[in-house]
């Protein structure tokens, strides 16, 4: 009775699975508005690719990239608040220098 059980289990797995890639590989209708708005917001893989190869060529325009994008997130220059634990002396966010004997 046991095999019966192991028999419709893997009967359903594969009928699931069949349907399922059935369903997935529906091909979807849209206009041909609605395939440029999407085509136009994801990077592809080939953009992608010359993104990186042009920062390895340039590592100065990666920088100012980067920065840009501090800027607008409003954390650009900014140091990192730290607690008593991170030796500042807590009125502008710098260091406190102890020079050893």
């Amino acid at each position: 009775m046991a095999d019966w059980y192991g028999l419709i289990f893997l009967g359903l797995l594969i009928a699931g699975a069949l349907i399922g890639l059935k369903l997935l590989s529906r091909p979807r209708s849209s206009t041909a508005e609605e395939f440029e708005k999407r085509a136009s917001e994801n990077t592809t893989a080939m953009g992608a690719g010359m993104n990186a190869l042009q920062e390895l060529m340039n590592p100065e325009a990666a920088k100012a990239k980067e920065v840009i994008t501090q800027m607008k997130e409003g954390r650009y220059m900014k140091k990192k608040k730290e607690g008593k634990a991170g030796g500042t002396d807590g009125e502008d966010g710098e260091e406190e220098e102890t020079e050893e004997i």
